[in-house]
């Protein structure tokens, strides 16, 4: 079985730690490890590091490639770059595309999909899960996965199942032909699903060969398909005109083959603020404190803070969420609304919307700590090994001061080592690039 990880969103309805920059698939809640990273670890109870490989696009590439470093040595290569984003349907022909030039891969083999934002426990869960659907895949269904729902949820998509499936047995897992999908609906029709049974939401995940999504994609979507007939590199240089559409709409509302398996597990995929209800822990009034959080007299409110204390007195029903240069504060039940504070932010061209006031890059990261009219102070961390790019500024001078470490400058073509408290001056138009050397003997 090969993994294949969907790391290209940008997660706009949980600014402002999600950002366009860092968005959710990177972010990390109380401390614990990315939701990337839980992804890559579930799946790692469903097949070896080196079939694990992760979707993704240019902008993105180095935050998941440092993800996959960090968990093996084996997956740090396992990067399929999309040239654009183009949904779900695209970025798995993509994948699919690039199996096939694989040495010695099966066509028959099973290939499973998963978003990299979401939050699923136990996580040693989904192996069970995971298995069903190999077997299904190789009998040439593609199958999804929905989650029994605990709660009328109006955030979610549905899935409808239609008839069982043989092999099904009482507590397995389970699998049924898909009936059809349904938009995220109203509470009046989320209630009437779960009281009538046979609804699940729609997890996002996707098990199949690469011979039936072939077939199945240039029956049904035969814009994609077509291309699938070309060679990777032909298929990446047509990228970008490919259709916009997720692999719901373009393959399994139409396809005969499309079958769902109901996963009973605690899952959500983070699609709000509101969402953390369902996964984090609460205290007795009902709070949920995501870092430094001090509360009084506060009911059914969600803290998530940053390096700043958050004390509250008093409220009731509220979301508040701290970033070093952004505060969102929200009513609880009203988190979808985030991303018309981004569309209003975007309007405004603020920059609170790209990036954090720290920014990470290949080589390192740097943060913006003051700025006015005719100047602007940063700290630049630079990795061992890593340095930033050659360049060179028309307009403005710049003075490095080392506060750890020693640096490798280059200045208008002269190269010197400065160490800890010493400073360099960058006159205007001068080429210079800064170089994080290791240890120096």
């Amino acid at each position: 079985m090969k993994a294949v990880i969907l790391a290209g969103g940008s997660g706009a309805r949980l600014w402002p730690v999600s950002r366009y920059g860092l968005p959710k698939q990177f972010m990390k809640l109380d401390g614990a490890g990315s939701l990337l990273r839980g992804t890559i670890e579930r799946l790692l109870k469903v097949c070896p590091a080196r079939d694990i490989y992760a979707v993704t696009n240019e902008d993105y590439e180095f935050h998941v490639r440092e993800e996959l470093k960090d968990v093996s040595e084996e997956l740090e290569n396992n990067i399929i770059l999309e040239p654009a984003g183009r949904n779900t349907a695209p970025a798995i022909a993509l994948a699919v595309r690039y199996f096939m030039e694989k040495s010695g891969f099966d066509r028959g083999e099973t290939i499973l999909v998963c978003p990299s934002d979401q939050i699923m426990k136990p996580a040693e869960g989904f192996a069970r899960y995971a298995a069903r659907a190999d077997g299904l895949a190789g009998r040439g269904f593609i199958v999804t996965f929905g989650v029994v729902p605990r709660k009328p949820e109006t955030g979610y998509g549905y899935i409808k199942a239609g008839a069982a499936l043989p092999g099904n047995k009482g507590g397995g897992a389970n699998a049924f032909r898909l009936a059809r999908f349904t938009e995220k609906p109203d509470q009046a029709t989320a209630r009437k699903y779960l009281s009538g049974g046979g609804y699940y939401w729609n997890s996002g995940m996707f098990a199949f060969s690469a011979r039936t999504m072939v077939r199945e994609l240039r029956a049904h979507a035969p814009e994609i398909g077509r291309r699938l007939r070309g060679s990777l590199a032909e298929m990446r240089s047509d990228f970008r005109s490919m259709p916009d559409i997720s692999l719901d709409y373009a393959v399994m509302e139409r396809s005969p083959k499309a079958a769902v398996i109901p996963m009973s597990v605690t899952w959500s995929d983070l699609g709000s603020w509101d969402s953390l209800q369902d996964i984090a822990d609460k205290d007795r009034d009902g709070n949920i404190r995501i870092g430094d959080v001090i509360d009084m007299d506060t009911r059914n409110s969600i803290f998530v803070g940053g390096k700043r204390l958050i004390t509250a007195v008093g409220v009731r029903d509220i979301i508040a969420v701290d970033t070093e240069d952004a505060l969102l504060l929200i009513k609880r039940g009203s988190a979808q609304r985030v991303r018309d504070v981004v569309d209003l932010l975007k309007s405004r061209r603020r920059g609170e919307v790209a990036e954090h006031t720290t920014a990470y890059r290949p080589w390192g990261n740097y943060s913006v700590l003051d700025e006015g009219p005719r100047y602007r102070i940063k700290r630049i961390k630079i990795k061992p090994g890593g340095k930033v790019s050659l360049q060179r500024h028309h307009h403005r001078s710049e003075h490095w001061v080392v506060l750890k470490g020693t640096a490798r400058v280059m200045i208008d073509g002269k190269e010197s080592l400065l160490h800890e408290n010493e400073s360099g001056y960058v006159p205007k138009s001068a080429f210079h690039r800064l170089e994080n050397p290791g240890r120096v003997a």
